[in-house]
């Protein structure tokens, strides 16, 4: 139970719904409820900080960097899947391939820093690749012969880059302008904890095909990392501050010592995932510096007269909308777990206004991906107790610099596979119990609530199974998912891949079907769909408050827990 003092508090309170005072069969049980008043007495319900560094708390500028790029450690596995998948489909060459794992790199720190600034909502939120944009991306690709690179005198590889750049500049200015218009923060209306609560936590179950089959990759030098991240986190965290603000940097650093001990010892064999022997290699031929991952448009300049493209535009909306729900729940996910107000209308507007930005830097770049907000991030303030903005703006700054010095890319690239995936084990379960924690202000002694919740929990995980188009390391080929129909360019294919891109998304499915029966069946007030409580701390003046509260911190204090 945390607890609220005169400092900064997360404002989300903790209801308890007993039969006592709910009739299930009722309608009116949401006033019995108000006119009976609270059942846990102020003492119950007083509670901790958890988070030692709030959002607009100043660490000392050498703490905030060393905070900063942990934050990043957390999505690096992430950030450097996206390239290798896709440029595997590109069939791009080593050289090149490198060249865009730096690129979003780079990217991931100014779209950051863009989310930091006035143009976004300037929660605690690393902005990076997002996994929505692959099922339209793949489609792109289809579309891509070597016909067309003939006539473009490119080679195929870098026609299929400059089409998907394309594609995602078009289709950002679609996000652009549904964000900074407040179409989107319009949409908040229709969304309630019943809605964010699965969606969040889709966010972190969806993953579950990452985290274990990383692990697996070495199943001794994982549970050694995951081991030491729940010693790191829950037990010494008590005992020294050093493990409660870098549980996870330490338990990355563990998992990497004892793969270079494997390493050195012959325990670990060639080939094995969790074997250094030809990554430390790397460090070596690593350039000291490069500026061309900076570099616009490196790999030409896309046709927008194609019609390649302009197919690719329609499938690519589709990811930009599963994108941008992925993101309004990361939103609520970030602002509770870092015990900030509920996120208003202007913010989730703002945030994916930026975010929409962001794509367009990232098309502009080549990353041959859009951008969106990191869901590790969110597990990783909750396993750190660090939601500092200037933590997250060092960190972002550390990946603006981290391309550039090739030495120090090339220094993250030895991270072992096994050592990444308990990583991951680690946050997205994390991130999961940050979204079931959002039902707590729900009734859910309620069968309708719990209906709900049920049907789209089972959605978001069933459906996505059988839409998911994969590539086939074996052939070498695009395996599509079952709505690819017709023949590629047609109306019904372009059709097709807008829907495939929608279903093979856990998060969007989760959320559209909550948001569709949420505000549709009958059978709960506002009050027991957790609303009242959400539209009471979801104003202006709770943040005005909050960042006062948070300016008054002094620099380098930090908040007892």
């Amino acid at each position: 139970m945390r607890q609220t003092p005169s400092a900064v508090t997360c404002s989300w309170p903790l209801e308890i719904w007993t039969p006592r005072i709910l009739n299930l069969t009722t309608p009116r049980a949401g006033q019995q409820r108000k006119e009976e008043g609270k059942l846990m007495s102020e003492e119950q319900t007083e509670h901790k900080h958890w988070i030692v560094y709030p959002l607009g708390s100043k660490p000392k500028w050498g703490l905030a960097v060393l905070l900063g790029i942990q934050q990043y450690l957390t999505m690096f596995g992430a950030t450097v899947l996206i390239p290798f998948i896709v440029g595997g489909a590109m069939g791009l060459p080593p050289e090149e391939l490198a060249l865009m794992i730096s690129t979003i790199f780079f990217t991931s720190g100014l779209c950051t820093l863009i989310q930091q600034s006035p143009l976004g909502n300037k929660l605690p939120v690393i902005q990076g690749g997002t996994f929505s944009f692959l099922g339209p991306t793949f489609a792109i690709l289809g579309l891509c012969t070597a016909e067309l690179a003939t006539s473009a005198g490119v080679p195929l590889w870098q026609l299929k880059i400059q089409m998907v750049a394309g594609a995602i500049m078009v289709a950002s200015v679609v996000e652009i302008v549904l964000g900074y218009t407040g179409i989107m923060g319009q949409v908040r209306k229709l969304i309630s904890p019943i809605v964010i609560g699965p969606t969040i936590a889709m966010i972190g179950l969806a993953l579950f095909g990452i985290g274990a089959p990383w692990m697996a990759t070495n199943w001794i030098i994982s549970l050694i990392t995951l081991i030491a991240l729940i010693l790191y986190s829950q037990v010494f965290s008590h005992k020294s501050k050093v493990f409660m603000l870098f549980p996870v940097l330490l338990a990355i650093a563990t998992g990497w010592l004892f793969s270079l001990l494997g390493t050195i010892t012959g325990m670990i064999p060639e080939g094995n995932a969790a074997n250094l022997a030809g990554k430390l290699g790397l460090i070596g031929s690593a350039p000291w510096i490069s500026f061309m991952p900076m570099m616009p448009f490196k790999w030409g300049f896309p046709d927008f007269g194609s019609s390649v493209l302009w197919a690719g535009v329609f499938g690519m909306l589709a990811g930009y909308l599963a994108s941008m729900i992925e993101s309004i729940g990361d939103y609520y996910a970030c602002a509770r777990i870092s015990e900030a107000p509920v996120p208003t209308g202007k913010m989730i507007s703002r945030g994916l206004g930026a975010e929409g930005l962001g794509c367009l830097v990232a098309g502009i770049l080549q990353t041959a991906n859009g951008t969106t907000t990191y869901s590790e991030n969110i597990g990783s303030i909750g396993l750190t107790k660090v939601a500092s903005r200037r933590v997250v703006r060092c960190g972002a700054a550390v990946m603006l610099i981290i391309p550039v010095i090739g030495k120090f890319g090339a220094v993250l690239a030895t991270l072992p596979m096994p050592v990444v995936g308990a990583m991951f084990v680690g946050l997205f379960g994390m991130i999961a119990s940050v979204g079931l924690s959002n039902l707590q202000i729900v009734n859910l002694n309620n069968s309708r609530n719990l209906f709900i919740i049920g049907i789209s929990f089972f959605a978001g995980l069933s459906v996505p199974f059988w839409f998911t188009p994969h590539y086939d390391v074996g052939t070498g080929q695009i395996v599509s998912g079952a709505l690819a129909w017709g023949t590629p360019g047609s109306f019904i294919n372009v059709i097709g891949n807008i829907f495939q891109a929608i279903l093979s998304t856990g998060m969007a499915v989760t959320a559209i079907i909550g948001i569709i029966l949420d505000n549709l069946l009958p059978g709960a007030s506002r009050a027991e769909r957790g609303l009242e409580i959400w539209e009471s701390e979801a104003s202006d003046e709770a943040w005005e408050e909050a960042e006062a509260k948070w300016a008054a911190m002094q620099e380098g204090e930090m908040r007892p827990v």
